[in-house]
């Protein structure tokens, strides 16, 4: 099978593990020194770049700070996720950015469609995200997950599962 073909598979999967909220299956898609990185915006054309120095809407640096994640949904800490919401994901334009025998960059574009059931309201958000896939035990793993959200000014909270 070819990068691109695995890459995208690895995407799709991804999109759905967190629609149908599999997330063991969702966290083992992870390295565990992954970095997972949603920037804020700077002002109007520029992002933040640097997740230790600046705002970021979501910064987890490895599996076990989405594990963490992933247990305030699942546990009834994240009181605004309560009953979970519902997702349908949709994964575009992948392209490979760069290939290796070990370790692709890939760029794609999602767009998450967000239903939630306590407010009976539903939003749309939409970003480009760059992929950065290692070969880990012969199957692809995410080291760096990059979610340059496009639609920033944010009408209700936000989580890992509305990217």
């Amino acid at each position: 099978m070819s990068a691109l073909l695995e890459a995208s598979a690895l995407l799709f999967a991804e999109a759905a593990a967190l629609d149908e909220r599999r997330w063991d299956d969702w966290l083992a898609l992870f390295t565990e020194d992954c970095l997972y990185h949603v920037p804020a915006w700077r002002d109007e054309t520029t992002p933040t770049s640097d997740p230790r120095t600046e705002v970021s809407i979501i910064h987890s640096a490895g599996r076990a700070q989405l594990a963490e994640r992933v247990q305030r949904i699942t546990g009834g800490r994240s009181v605004a996720s309560l009953p979970p919401p519902r997702t349908a994901h949709v994964v575009s334009n992948v392209m490979l950015a760069e290939e290796g025998a070990e370790a692709l960059r890939v760029k794609s574009v999602w767009a998450s469609h967000v239903f939630n059931v306590k407010r009976q309201d539903q939003h749309v958000f939409f970003s480009r995200v760059e992929h950065q896939l290692v070969r880990q035990d012969g199957a692809w793993r995410i080291a760096r997950r990059h979610a340059l959200l496009l639609n920033d000014r944010l009408p209700t909270m936000l989580d890992v599962y509305s990217l």
